[in-house]
C-alpha cells in the first residue's frame, strides 16, 4: 500500500525559518538575563496594561503614515486604495524582516505588488526610491536636531560621528542621484541604454523611457512645493509616531525618558540599522538602543523590557501580519475588495430608506 507523500518545505525557507527561532530566542530570553532576571520579573508585574496597548495602537499609526507616504508620492490618477497601499507595505516589511539586506528584496516585491495595481512601472520605482531615501533623510534631520539639544547638556559621544558620517554619505548619494536625473537625463538615459542593448531580455528603448519618466517625477516633485511638503509631513509622522511608540513602551515599565535623549538613542539606532548584517537591524537597534537609553537615565531592566515590547510590534509582529497582507493581495485582487465595499454602501444607502429629492429645510 503506497504511503502518503510527505511535504516538505524547501531548505532556504527552513534555514530562514530556523534563523529566526533562534533570533527570536537570543533577543527575548538571553537580552532579558543580562538586564538582571528579578529586576525583569518585578517590572513585568506591575506593567500599565494601558500603555502597551496605547503603545501598539502608536505603532499602527506609524504605518498608517508610511503608507500615506507611499500614496502621496504615486501619481493621482494611478494610485490605489489605502487598505491596498497598506498590505503592499506590509508585505514588504515580512521579506524586510526576515533576509539580511532585505530591504533590496522588499523593494522588488513592492514594485512587482505596484505594477499588478495599476501602477506604471517608472512611477512604482520612482515611489518607492523616494520614499525609502527621502524618510531616511527625515530621520537624520530628527536626529541631527535631538543632537543639538542634547549634547550641550550630556557631551559628545564617539558614536555620534558614525552617525553624522552615515548621515552625510546618505545625503550625498541622494543629492548626486537628484543632480543626475535633474541635469544630466540625457547621459543618465543614454548610458543605461547602452548598458541595457548588452543584456538579455532587456528592451533598451524601455530602460530609457523608465528613466525620463523618473526624471520627469523627480523635477515635478521638486517644483510641487505643497506635494513636496506633504511627503516631508508624511515620512516625519512616521518617525515620531514611532518613537511614540517606543517611549510609551519604556513608560509603561516605570521610567519616563527625556524626549530628546530618547530620540538620539532611538536614531542613532535606526540610522546605524541601514548596515546590512541583520534583518532590519535586528540585535543592532537593540544593541545600541538599550544602552542610549541606560545612557539618558532609564535603568537597565526599564530600557531592556521597553525596547523588547516595542520591537516586539515594531519588527516582528509585521512578519505574520505581512504575510497574511500578501496572501490577500494575491487571493483577493483589489477590485474585489472594491466592489465589497461599494455593495456595502449600496446595503447600507438602502436600508437608509428612499430620498425624499427635497432639500433640507432651513
Amino acid at each position: 500500500m503506497p504511503t502518503a507523500r510527505r511535504h516538505r518545505l524547501p531548505p532556504s525557507v527552513r534555514r530562514i525559518a530556523y534563523a529566526l527561532v533562534l533570533l527570536l530566542v537570543l533577543e527575548y530570553l538571553v537580552l532579558p538575563q543580562i538586564a538582571g532576571a528579578r529586576k525583569a520579573l518585578h517590572l513585568l508585574g506591575s506593567v500599565n496594561p494601558l500603555g502597551l496597548t496605547l503603545g501598539a495602537a502608536l505603532e499602527v499609526g506609524a504605518l498608517v503614515a508610511y503608507a500615506e507616504l507611499t500614496r502621496s508620492l504615486l501619481a493621482v490618477g494611478e494610485r490605489p486604495t489605502r487598505f491596498t497601499v497598506l498590505r503592499i507595505n506590509l508585505s514588504t516589511l515580512a521579506i524586510s524582516h526576515t533576509l539580511p539586506g532585505g530591504a533590496a528584496a522588499g523593494g522588488g516585491l513592492g514594485y512587482d505588488l505596484l505594477t499588478k495595481s495599476g501602477v506604471r512601472g517608472a512611477d512604482a520605482g520612482f515611489a518607492l526610491a523616494t520614499q525609502s531615501m527621502g524618510s531616511a533623510l527625515v530621520l537624520n534631520v530628527i536626529l541631527w536636531m535631538a543632537l543639538l539639544v542634547s549634547i550641550p547638556f550630556t557631551g559628545f559621544d564617539p558614536v555620534y560621528a558614525v552617525a553624522a558620517v552615515v548621515g552625510a554619505l546618505l545625503l550625498g548619494a541622494f543629492a548626486a542621484l537628484v543632480l543626475l536625473l535633474t541635469r544630466g537625463e540625457d547621459r543618465a538615459a543614454n548610458i543605461l541604454a547602452t548598458v541595457a542593448r548588452k543584456l538579455p531580455l532587456v528592451r533598451a528603448e524601455a530602460v530609457e523611457e523608465i528613466v525620463r519618466r523618473i526624471a520627469d517625477r523627480v523635477r515635478g516633485l521638486l517644483a510641487d512645493r505643497p506635494l513636496l511638503r506633504r511627503c516631508v509631513l508624511w515620512a516625519a509622522v512616521n518617525w515620531m509616531l514611532d518613537a511614540a511608540s517606543l517611549w510609551v513602551f519604556t513608560a509603561s515599565f516605570g521610567h519616563r525618558m527625556n524626549v530628546a535623549g530618547l530620540l538620539v538613542a532611538y536614531g542613532l539606532a535606526n540610522v546605524l540599522a541601514v548596515i546590512p548584517v541583520t534583518p532590519s537591524g535586528l540585535g543592532l537597534v537593540e544593541a545600541v538602543l538599550i544602552p542610549g537609553l541606560v545612557g539618558f537615565g532609564s535603568a537597565r531592566g526599564v530600557a531592556t523590557l521597553g525596547v523588547l515590547s516595542w520591537r516586539l510590534v515594531n519588527f516582528w509582529l509585521p512578519i505574520p501580519v505581512g504575510a497574511l497582507s500578501y496572501l490577500s493581495l494575491r487571493l483577493v485582487p483589489e477590485d474585489s475588495v472594491a466592489n465589497i465595499l461599494e455593495r456595502h454602501q449600496e446595503r447600507r444607502d438602502a436600508s437608509a430608506g428612499p430620498s425624499t429629492g427635497r432639500e433640507p429645510s432651513e
